[in-house]
């Protein structure tokens, strides 16, 4: 039985640097595209959370001033 073993290349081309560089160069520009996109759905989020927090503290309120109405009804008896 036969094995061959490689040795690792000690010495890096132009070639292989300019690869290497494209290759970190695209996984900068994707990981930037993702975080750009990421960005906007918190954006979209946090509007949709905003709006959910209005409307409770409407429906809040008109419970309170209901409260307060039907308070006021009874004690005038």
């Amino acid at each position: 039985m036969l094995v061959a073993v490689m040795m690792p290349r000690e010495r890096w081309t132009d070639e292989r640097l300019d690869d290497l560089n494209r290759k970190v160069d695209d996984g900068f520009a994707r990981l930037d595209k993702d975080i750009r996109e990421l960005r906007g759905e918190v954006k979209d989020l946090r509007s949709e959370m905003n709006a959910r927090f209005d409307a409770m503290n409407r429906n809040l309120i008109v419970a309170v001033v209901t409260i307060v109405a039907a308070l006021i009804g009874v004690n005038a008896f």
